[in-house]
């Protein structure tokens, strides 16, 4: 009975181990869904949609070849960035034929929209940088690679993929998306165990049952040899020789040596089915952890309220992610530093526009005579401590950040108001001031929402932006007789503090000297930058002209330039004529709501001499 069930628990063994390594082998599926096409038309610009990239289920793996030692550019950003970007450029658009299995190209040419600025390179910019996708703003992601780029991403269906050369040759030809399939075995490891278990058990029945069978047969008597005939020859027994004990030489196995082999066959089979998709509830297939992935960004649940699909489709999407806004930051503080190391004003104008970039560019030429002189509002490029983009869908597009000093934590932040006037050009920054010392910021939107963008005429508010400069400038020439002087907050305010003891160390200088000092301000030539706060007010940034005149009171007397830097830029030790400097105060506020009890704030500023002349 024991060879019987040794031999069905032989035989089960091998039909589950075969089963086993079947599945694994034979029986194996595909590890992915693959789509691969050769691009027919000579574009500059491919795009994959996100009807085709969300196609099938799971992450896409985007591979692209191009020509030996071409260069291969891939990105994805919200499709309709992306179509904004290429405007009314002509690009081939990959689709699926009409059974999903083959991928299929066609040349697609934009319709004309007056809500996008044309995609023409402006004056000053050269075509082959205005047409090359690398580094521009608009990306959620991307990456650059010489003949071949092997993409891992992740995203949702509003997303699209951008392939192109350097946007003046055509794009790469050779396009492959995958999706990796589940193709696991959860039963190959349970198979191959149990059949290991029932071959051990094969065998350890097998040597019972040897071993009761020897037991069982007992002593056996050999039967009598017939007797010599007589007169034969009887030849007798040869006596045994003496063998000591412990003399043989040779090797000696023990009865266990027979599991030897069976047991090391096991102990190998099981090793190598300890991968996780051998086992039920093992891991899939699955790039996520290593691929460039975003998040859908439509930012309301749909089911949250049956109406919240159609209200999300009706709200404008936020300009920038937060992953994209930390890329932009990094990418403007690295461009910063070199310019302000190098001095490039050229370098700085790519980064930045109106007062922040006056600030620079008058700093480096006071720099030029001494570096010592007009330090700049730096721009740090991490943490980030607030995100809040303007949500639209048009032109030109407004991002407010708050940024910390990762070296320097005591520093204060400095907040930047950036623009970006169409979908080629980068986002650059207008206003970069610091933020007063234990300034509160009001409650903003989530950068999954955005916030509007407020006019600078708004009647909604306690105070128009375009109001503000002329507002507060008032207060600091009139202090307390200004009109507007209990609309302002002034705990906090430690500008007006700072304005008021210049002007009263420049009178006092004067005082004995043949010399009198005017004082006014003026709005300055920044526009009004403004984004709403949850409470209807706004942040808004303006500029400030702030001047000093000082002019000889008689034919003889001289005017020496205050400092060193309005010698610098004056570019004379002294003058006879009236001497006018202009200073530029680039001036953060919080406004309430028009109907709010609150007063305007100073959230933060900063100043730069940006003149320094001689006057009639």
């Amino acid at each position: 009975m024991r060879f019987v069930l040794a031999i069905a628990s032989l035989v089960l063994a091998a039909v589950l181990i075969v089963l086993g390594i079947a599945q694994r082998t034979v029986f194996l599926g595909p590890d992915k869904v693959e789509l691969e096409t050769k691009v027919s038309s000579s574009e500059p610009y491919t795009v994959i949609g996100g009807s085709v990239l969300t196609s099938h289920e799971g992450t896409q793996s985007v591979s692209v070849t191009g020509d030996d030692g071409e260069k291969v550019f891939v990105a994805y950003g919200r499709t309709s960035n992306v179509e904004a970007w290429l405007g009314q450029s002509k690009y081939n658009q990959l689709a699926l034929n009409k059974d999903g299995t083959q991928l299929v190209d066609r040349v697609k040419t934009p319709e004309v929209s007056s809500t996008i600025p044309a995609s023409t390179a402006p004056e000053g910019v050269s075509p082959a940088t205005w047409d090359n996708p690398a580094g521009s703003d608009m990306w959620l992601w991307e990456t650059s690679e010489d003949t071949a780029v092997i993409a891992p991403i992740s995203v949702p269906e509003d997303v699209s993929v951008i392939i192109a050369s350097d946007g003046t040759k055509p794009a790469p030809k050779n396009i492959t998306v995958s999706w990796p399939l589940d193709n696991s075995t959860p039963w190959a490891g349970p198979l191959i165990v149990a059949g290991l278990a029932f071959l051990l058990l094969g065998i350890i029945l097998y040597l019972l049952g040897v071993r009761h069978m020897r037991k069982s047969r007992g002593p056996r008597r050999k039967s009598l040899a017939p007797l010599p005939e007589e007169g034969s020859k009887v030849k007798l027994p040869r006596a045994r020789k003496y063998r000591p004990e412990g003399g043989a030489t040779g090797p000696r196995f023990g009865k266990r040596s027979l599991v030897v082999v069976p047991l090391g066959l096991a102990t190998v089979l099981a090793l190598s089915g300890c991968s996780a998709a051998y086992w039920p509830g093992g891991a899939t297939q699955s790039p996520e952890g290593n691929a460039a992935s975003v998040a859908p960004l439509n930012p309301t649940d749909p089911s949250a309220s049956p109406s919240a699909t159609s209200d999300a489709d009706a709200l404008p999407n936020p300009v920038v992610t937060e992953p994209q806004a930390k890329r932009i930051i990094q990418r403007i503080s690295v461009t910063t530093h070199e310019a302000d190391q190098a001095k490039n004003l050229d370098l700085a104008k790519t980064r930045f526009a109106g007062p922040a970039l006056t600030e620079r560019e008058i700093g480096y030429k006071i720099q030029g005579v001494n570096a010592q002189l007009a330090p700049l509002t730096p721009v740090p490029g991490s943490p980030l401590r607030l995100t809040l983009p303007q949500a639209t869908d048009g032109w030109p597009r407004t991002l407010l950040t708050v940024v910390a000093d990762k070296d320097d934590p005591t520093l204060a932040p400095t907040a930047l108001m950036l623009v970006q006037d169409s979908p080629r050009a980068n986002y650059v920054v207008h206003y970069a001031t610091r933020l007063e010392p234990k300034v509160t910021i009001p409650d903003v939107a989530s950068v999954t929402v955005g916030a509007a963008s407020v006019p600078a005429d708004s009647a909604f508010l306690a105070m128009a932006p375009d109001q503000l400069a002329a507002a507060y400038g008032d207060i600091l020439t009139n202090g307390e007789q200004s009109e507007s002087y209990g609309k302002f907050a002034a705990d906090g305010d430690s500008l007006r503090t700072q304005i008021k003891k210049f002007r009263d160390d420049v009178t006092a200088s004067l005082a004995d000297k043949a010399a009198t000092a005017e004082f006014r301000t003026e709005p300055g030539t920044g526009k009004p930058l403004a984004l709403a706060t949850n409470d209807s007010g706004a942040i808004v940034s303006v500029s400030l002209h702030d001047i000093v005149k000082v002019s000889p009171t008689s034919a003889d007397a001289k005017v020496k330039p205050s400092g060193e830097a309005v010698a610098a830029l004056l570019g004379a030790a002294e003058t006879t004529k009236p001497l006018q400097t202009t200073y530029e105060e680039q001036l953060l506020f919080y406004v309430p709501a028009k109907d709010s009890n609150q007063k305007i704030t100073l959230l933060g500023f900063s100043q730069a001499l940006i003149k320094a002349e001689e006057v009639q």
